[in-house]
């Protein structure tokens, strides 16, 4: 089995713009290892006021990583300098490839704003291997609709495959390295069993619910359960309506060299992400 290394809760909250209070599970946080997941920040279950003014996130540059965002209530909107533009809604995933650079902005969706309502969300950053670092930026709307879905048995609920494979169901989402990603909507003691390789760095985020991993110990809403790289196997048994968020991956073993919306591999390549950002090579975004 792969022994549970650490059951978290969220740190405090931080605003990210003027939109999103986020908590930052990592790396600010806890000193997680967790490659190729570089940060995850969590949006907890919140209620919005109606705003006249749409809140979120202005024009800011990124490079070298790929932001994945989950809206699980709300809805988020997104404009980038390469063109792409969407909302994603409840059970939607937005995967950006920011790669050689690119502006984005993101923002609670128009109507949402005007109306309020139930807003939680999760934020990723995941890193690229250092080949490729400098590729074309891309884009993938992924609706929850196109995720493949595997049906536990007993009406013990559905796994969600956002990204790799499942019981050989795959997910929609392309990626640079092995990640595993899922959402499991698990009922009220609906059990699932998992495998990930030897040395994957893997965690459940509890969207929803409460759960008992490995037929011990128990991890509730909010809560980050954090596995240790050894072992293979995870039981999981919901012990109410559950949803978790399931991630695991393959580290890239490469040096790191991080400053602000810049991810690269030596301290020569963020200066150079400065100066193209500072001479205008990310784009162009109002």
């Amino acid at each position: 089995m792969k022994k549970v290394s650490a059951i978290l809760n969220p740190p405090p909250a931080h605003m990210v713009g003027d939109g999103f209070k986020m908590h930052n599970f990592f790396p600010n946080g806890k000193r997680l290892k967790m490659s190729p997941f570089f940060l995850l920040d969590y949006n907890a279950k919140t209620t919005l006021k109606p705003a006249d003014e749409v809140p979120g996130v202005g024009v800011h540059p990124h490079r070298g990583f790929e932001t994945v965002t989950i809206v699980y209530h709300g809805a988020v909107s997104h404009h980038d300098s390469a063109g792409n533009s969407g909302t994603i809604y409840p059970g939607d995933v937005q995967w950006m490839t920011a790669a050689s650079g690119i502006l984005h902005k993101e923002y609670h969706e128009a109507n949402f704003s005007k109306q309020g309502g139930l807003f939680q969300m999760v934020q990723l950053w995941v890193n690229l291997p250092a080949r490729f670092k400098m590729t074309k930026p891309k884009y993938q709307a992924l609706k929850a609709s196109e995720f493949g879905v595997y049906p536990l048995l007993e009406n013990g609920g559905r796994i969600e495959v956002i990204a790799g494979s499942y019981q050989g169901i795959t997910g929609p989402a392309s990626t640079f390295s092995p990640v595993e990603m899922y959402n499991a909507r698990l009922n009220a003691g609906g059990k699932a069993s998992f495998s990930f390789p030897e040395g994957y760095s893997t965690a459940f985020l509890i969207i929803e619910g409460s759960i008992k991993v490995n037929g011990a110990e128990v991890a509730g809403l909010n809560q980050l359960v954090h596995f240790a790289a050894e072992g293979v196997d995870i039981d999981v048994e919901a012990l109410e309506s559950s949803v978790v968020l399931v991630l695991s991956g393959e580290p890239i073993q490469e040096p790191i060299a991080q400053y602000g919306p810049f991810l690269m591999n030596k301290p020569a390549e963020i200066q150079q992400a400065i100066s193209d950002y500072n001479e205008g090579k990310f784009g162009y975004l109002e």
